[in-house]
């Protein structure tokens, strides 16, 4: 799969602009603040329909504007695929695909397989575990629709039963039959959910270290850990045994959506153990085992994003990385950076066509 084009209207801080593509290597420069990330998240927003950067739609219209529109043609199965995705202030976003409006954003999610490197991915790191489970989501997701569901499903459901606590505190009331039904149904959805994310990681961790040992020349051990209650007993006894507290709360405190991910480097936390290096490197080799899990688990190439993540690595961890992609593997790359001359001296090292951009 590969983006040919890519045009914006009053996309962030475009008015207008237009890029004719290369199938291999694509890289924005400039200095900052000229919307090099920018056209990196358009890319990011015809895959999921949301900017990775700030999810509130209006704040991505270009400021004296009412609309956006991101338009993308990609060649895909050896056909084209035409890709709109629009906003208008005070109306809802519309995702078209050849000219036919998505019902649902979610039936659009994994058809353009997609991962971004970005120093916004520290958050993973140094944020609460609502992050990192976006992340366990998000890979899973892209190959797997009825996970994708079963997770709406189980938000939806999750939300109901945090509703019906307040209402019985607020109402002085408690009717254990109705909260029961609520119960069975996040239990059958949670279980699934903790059955495939365990599944996944098992699979996904042999790939992270292989890849974290080939950027940092296998100096040192890392480790993932899947964190979750549902380990220690069923979701229903777990509702059972946390009844007085739910109510106390007045919101769910167990279930999967409390479920965590530990990030670890030589037995200890990597948040406050790993220096920025080891921790750029984690963040890099976590996204490139994303890449080879997704292209492994579907039939189409992701493209890879990688926004100004030269910064703040040494010589040896960029050529590394720069061997890393320097294979068959890779499909489509889009780079941003502010030194055009550094920039151009790394891709010519990989040996394929490319295309630079200066904004």
């Amino acid at each position: 799969m590969i983006l040919k084009a890519l045009s914006l209207i009053n996309y962030k801080n475009f008015e207008s602009a237009s890029f004719e593509l290369d199938a291999k290597i694509n890289c924005f420069v400039g200095n900052n603040g000229v919307g090099k990330t920018n056209v990196l998240d358009a890319i990011y927003h015809l895959s999921f329909g949301k900017s990775y950067f700030n999810p509130i739609t209006t704040q991505n219209i270009n400021h004296d504007a009412e609309f956006f529109v991101i338009d993308g043609v990609y060649e895909k199965n050896e056909r084209e695929e035409k890709v709109i995705v629009s906003a208008k202030r005070g109306q809802k976003k519309v995702i078209k695909r050849n000219g036919k409006v998505y019902e649902r954003f979610s039936d659009h999610i994994g058809f353009l397989p997609l991962v971004i490197i970005s120093p916004a991915d520290r958050d993973l790191i140094i944020e609460g575990s609502e992050t990192r489970r976006k992340f366990i989501d998000g890979v899973i997701s892209q190959s797997d629709k009825s996970y994708l569901d079963t997770l709406l499903k189980y938000n939806k459901t999750l939300s109901q039963r945090n509703a019906l606590l307040k209402y019985f505190n607020a109402n002085h009331t408690f009717n254990p039959d109705t909260l029961e039904i609520y119960n069975a149904q996040m239990h059958d959805l949670g279980s699934l959910l903790f059955k495939k994310r365990a599944a996944f990681l098992e699979a996904f961790t042999p790939i992270f270290k292989k890849r974290y040992e080939a950027i940092s020349g296998g100096k040192e051990n890392v480790k993932l850990k899947y964190k979750s209650q549902l380990h220690d007993a069923p979701l229903s006894q777990l509702f059972i045994e946390n009844l007085k507290k739910d109510r106390a709360l007045q919101y769910t405190s167990v279930g999967v959506h409390r479920d965590d991910l530990g990030f670890k480097i030589e037995g200890h936390p990597i948040k406050k153990f790993g220096s920025q290096g080891q921790q750029k490197s984690y963040l890099i080799a976590l996204k490139l085992a994303q890449f080879d899990f997704i292209k492994a688990q579907s039939s189409t190439t992701p493209l890879l994003l990688l926004d100004d993540i030269f910064d703040k690595l040494d010589e040896n961890r960029v050529t590394q990385i720069i061997d890393l992609v320097n294979d068959k593997n890779f499909g489509q790359l889009f780079i941003s950076d502010t030194h055009p001359d550094r920039t151009e001296a790394i891709v010519k090292e990989i040996h394929q066509s490319y295309k630079l951009f200066k904004l």
